[in-house]
């Protein structure tokens, strides 16, 4: 079958023998000047005037909407970093102290480690496939037969049956489409909502293997061609099979489907720090541009859930892997390496709930750090058979991505070796010191800006590592000496948070070290002010006291994570202007938009009637009906309020029909996701100033709550302190200025 307009080039003619002498001469002359410019030596003044040139080159391509100029300027971006790199290594640990060298071998080994992260993740994102659905064959009768599956082990009913009726909503053949609630929770509710709702209810006796044994216990009990898995909190739209399936009708030797996973609630980022600002999420940049670019490379990642499975891969591998934590991307390892394909499709076609606290996201990354490196120490993917090179970088780069709590922590601290301790990590001038590292540290960020345009802003990742960096650090290394010893931890989603708080079980390791980095700065701020001397040292105070503050700012926004917010909704609202009428009880109608939608009510667009006769009471029933496009919906509901033209409704579902209809309207919907990346591309600079306001407006929240509890328990005190009017004063409800009040 045809899929080099798939793959995106066309069939390569074939090589003459003679042209490979021709490519190895080749070669091997670009390796000698790749060499020679990374280790030519140059007196800071000549590496600065170097580096000066490699930014302009920058500046000046950068507006080349290009795929070659990117592939120009990440080429540019890494000579400038190898070059970094390597004088690192050579020129720069010096003979000082075994103290000295020893952690400034620690910071070389980091800086070696980004570099190669960068490396590699240029290599996986340069070309992003950009993956379209296929449609599926005109004779519905050659479609294939699909189990749902939607495990669950301690999540709450009210969130697991909303995704199992949006899995029984999805446009499938009703003979060929099974839905299965995989129960590792043993609960008689769950069983009994399975029996009402129509679907399959499987446990089991035991755990073993978490959610992987759930799984291949059900692979073991059905027999569908295929399997589509959703996490419980994962609702698919109506669309989703249709969308997705086509490819495995398409493509014989093609294991797995893997769409986005979009979530409709804010993270904790979004929610504690970004406050409403037009920040990408967290998972955007993975989901947006790291598994398209995986696509290219038919390394695309199996993500646990949104994703459709063939049944005879699975068999071959002997089921879902039980080797790690992290089942899902082990899973997709061994089907790789049996040359099984997968394919990426960017179209967000299911929708999950967000980690709603810090300490949720804190122990969910946990796991997967812990799984990821159970699988590089148990099946290495730059070893063994069955991997092509790109397949190689891709599981790499992923999988040593995990490994980033030992770097990020050693970037952070690094400073306070000298500014606390006057040991001198990098023996060189501060001079060179800003020759070599300032344009390593800028092409990177802007080849990465410009790579990653609306799916990450600039120095939010640095944030989102950080936040982590410290409970990992003890984890990682833990994992790689005995990768055996772990457990699989369930996130929990629905929750509520009814006020707000700072959460410092969660942002304690934080908290120290912003205090060891303040007092670095300080004492750096001091010794300047003080003379330092002689130049050098006051040029490697400044560097070391720069270098500090910017650690202290990301600190600090790590910090502002943990200012948990409230939010009282286990039900978020989503967007939607759909057409719709309200039934009123006496049996008129009113022509009314929507606004929002949710698992709760609607918010609706409708001009208010004059009526007076108790027909908008918030106790009269009504019925709003919901055009779907494909359909509609009538829901039952109840009034909430009405201020103008904007009308809340909270829905009344008397059957689970009408569960099941509210389903379909907030979350079955095809174009329910459409608008998944509104935001902005990125712009370093801006992204820069975006960071520190937001962390000005949280500690600035923050100062004026503490004032308002301060005053709240001044006047709380007061009270305790003042007897108050006499009783019979208090009774008698006189002015408060003719009290008689007690001595």
């Amino acid at each position: 079958m045809n899929t080099t307009a798939v793959r995106a080039s066309p069939p390569r003619p074939r090589r003459r023998p003679s042209s490979h002498g021709i490519e190895i001469a080749a070669g091997a002359v670009g390796l000698v000047a790749l060499m020679a410019a990374v280790t030519v030596p140059l007196r800071p003044p000549q590496q600065a005037a170097v580096a000066a040139l490699s930014f302009a080159v920058f500046l000046a391509a950068r507006r080349v909407e290009r795929r070659g100029m990117s592939v120009f300027l990440a080429m540019l971006s890494v000579l400038t970093s190898l070059r970094y790199v390597t004088w690192r290594a050579l020129d720069t640990l010096g003979t000082g102290s075994p103290v000295e060298m020893a952690l400034g071998g620690l910071l070389v080994a980091a800086e070696l480690y980004a570099v190669v992260v960068l490396v590699f993740g240029y290599v996986q994102t340069l070309w992003p496939l950009g993956r379209k659905p296929v449609p599926l064959p005109d004779d519905v009768a050659l479609w294939p037969s699909v189990d749902v599956f939607v495990p669950t082990y301690d999540e709450p009913l009210s969130v697991v049956r909303t995704t199992v009726l949006g899995c029984l909503a999805m446009d499938w053949p009703r003979d060929r489409l099974r839905v299965h609630l995989l129960d590792d929770g043993r609960r008689d509710a769950f069983a009994r909502f399975a029996a009402e709702a129509g679907v399959g209810y499987i446990a089991r006796p035991d755990n073993a293997h978490a959610k992987a044994g759930n799984l291949n216990h059900a692979l073991g009990r059905t027999g569908g061609e295929h399997v589509a898995v959703f996490d419980s909190d994962h609702i698919p739209t109506r669309a989703f099979l249709q969308l997705t399936m086509g490819w495995m009708v398409r493509e014989p030797r093609l294991a797995l489907v893997q769409t986005p996973h979009h979530f409709y609630s804010p993270d904790p980022f979004e929610r504690n720090l970004a406050r409403g600002r037009r920040v990408p999420s967290e998972s955007r940049l993975f989901y947006g541009l790291v598994q398209d670019g995986n696509d290219f490379w038919n390394a695309a990642f199996f993500c646990g859930s949104c994703a459709v499975l063939r049944r005879a891969a699975l068999d071959e591998i002997g089921g879902f892997s039980t080797e790690s934590v992290t089942e899902d991307a082990h899973t997709m390892l061994r089907l790789h390496r049996r040359g099984w394909d997968s394919a990426y499709l960017g179209l967000p076609l299911a929708a999950g709930l967000a980690t709603e606290r810090l300490r949720d996201h804190i122990a969910q990354r946990s796991r997967w750090a812990r799984g990821m490196i159970q699988i590089l120490r148990a099946d290495n993917p730059a070893l063994g058979r069955g991997l092509t090179l790109g397949q190689r970088v891709c599981y790499v780069q992923v999988v040593a991505h995990f490994l980033f709590a030992i770097p990020r922590t050693v970037f952070l601290v690094a400073p306070l070796a000298y500014l606390l301790c006057g040991l001198n990590l990098i023996a060189a001038s501060p001079l060179a010191i800003a020759a070599y590292a300032l344009p390593h540290i800028a092409l990177a960020v802007g080849v990465n800006s410009r790579l990653a345009k609306n799916w990450r802003h600039s120095f939010w990742s640095e944030i989102y590592e950080t936040v982590l960096a410290l409970f990992l650090v003890r984890l990682t290394v833990h994992t790689l000496l005995m990768p055996k010893r772990a457990r699989f931890n369930v996130t929990r989603k629905g929750s509520r948070l009814e006020e707000d708080f700072f959460d410092h079980g969660a942002a304690y390791p934080n908290a120290i070290l912003a205090g060891l980095l303040g007092a670095g700065v300080v004492r750096g701020l001091a010794a300047l002010l003080a003379g330092p001397g002689d130049l050098l040292t006051g040029q490697a105070l400044v560097l070391n006291s720069v270098w500090a503050a910017f650690s202290l700012l990301v600190v600090l926004a790590a910090l502002a994570v943990g200012g948990e917010r409230r939010h009282e909704s286990s039900s978020p609202r989503v967007k939607a202007a759909l057409p719709a009428t309200v039934h009123l009880a006496d049996g008129r109608s009113l022509a009314a938009t929507t606004r929002d939608v949710s698992r709760g009510g609607a918010a609706l667009t409708v001009e208010r009637p004059a009526l007076a006769d108790g027909t908008l009471d918030g106790a009269a029933p009504l019925r709003i009906g919901v055009d779907l496009g494909s359909g509609a919906v009538a829901l039952p509901a109840r009034l909430l309020g009405w201020d103008g033209d904007r009308m809340r409704v909270g829905w009344r579902p008397e059957t689970i029909a009408d569960e099941a209809a509210i389903v379909r309207l907030v979350f079955g919907r095809a174009d329910a996701w459409v608008d998944w990346a509104p935001h902005a591309a990125d712009r370093p600079l801006a992204s820069l100033w975006q960071v520190l306001v937001s962390i000005g407006d949280h500690h600035a929240r923050s100062a004026a709550a503490l004032r308002g509890r301060r005053a709240s328990r001044r006047s709380a005190a007061a009270r305790r302190n003042d007897p108050g009017p006499t009783l019979a004063a208090a009774v008698s409800g006189e002015d408060e200025m003719n009290l008689e009040l007690r001595p």
